[in-house]
């Protein structure tokens, strides 16, 4: 769990919180797992995997802030050790010609994937609103009590989780990469927390933004309708 933590928290660097280190960052460990940790706006996310093993290993993230080279991380999710959610954490790290590395125990090292400037859709998105069945009319969701779904976008990365800080409860994740072009928004599963036979799939969907409002419609991977509505998170 510790070497976990540390891969949570490499992202801050010894800098003001204007420049911060947002986009996609990786380590790669020697058993062939993956971790990836994203960074859009205040918010940090982290997902280990094998992508050739098709398997989900774990998962974490929340909101942050900065002061100097400290860093105060909030996990708002962590069902692999759910007492450490809520709890603030404070980390010193440096960063250097791209790579990340954290100053602590021991040291782990992430190495830049993406930015995420000039990214449309780069930041932290809330779903609000989804039609039944992926048909008719919208329907609000999550807009009273603590769950909620959210997804984290860098240049070229995705990382969605729905969780409920407030009591714990972890429900799903699923990532990987994505594109964003002329109207049409890609997606390609690397890891899904409930069904790894999903893994490798790309989906495509039709997308348009306004004012901080991200309708997309489409299939999901079950082959099903998709008509969605996220905001993004301020």
């Amino acid at each position: 769990m510790k070497q976990f933590i540390i891969l949570s928290l490499l992202l801050c660097g010894t800098v003001a919180m204007s420049q911060v280190p947002k986009g996609a960052w990786k380590s790669q460990e020697p058993t062939g797992s993956t971790s990836t940790l994203i960074v859009a706006d205040n918010y940090l996310t982290i997902a280990s995997y094998s992508v050739l093993n098709k398997s989900y290993e774990r998962t974490e993230g929340g909101p942050f802030t900065m002061q100097g080279d400290q860093m105060t991380y909030t996990p708002e999710f962590n069902p692999s050790d759910t007492a450490k959610v809520g709890i603030p954490i404070v980390f010193t790290v440096a960063k250097k010609d791209g790579v990340l590395t954290l100053k602590y125990e021991e040291a782990m090292v992430w190495m830049k994937i993406d930015e995420s400037e000039n990214a449309p859709l780069s930041g932290v998105w809330r779903i609000t609103e989804r039609a039944n069945d992926g048909q008719g009319a919208l329907v609000k969701i999550h807009q009273e009590g603590t769950r909620k779904t959210l997804k984290i976008l860098s240049g070229t990365r995705f990382h969605w989780i729905a969780f409920d800080a407030a009591d714990r409860t972890f429900y799903n994740t699923g990532g990987g990469t994505y594109t964003a072009k002329d109207g049409k928004y890609s997606e390609k599963i690397e890891f899904l927390s409930k069904d790894n036979n999903r893994v490798g799939m790309s989906l495509t969907f039709d997308y348009k933004l306004d004012n901080g409002r991200w309708e997309h419609t489409g299939k999901s991977t079950a082959g099903k309708p998709v008509h969605e509505i996220w905001e993004k998170v301020k």
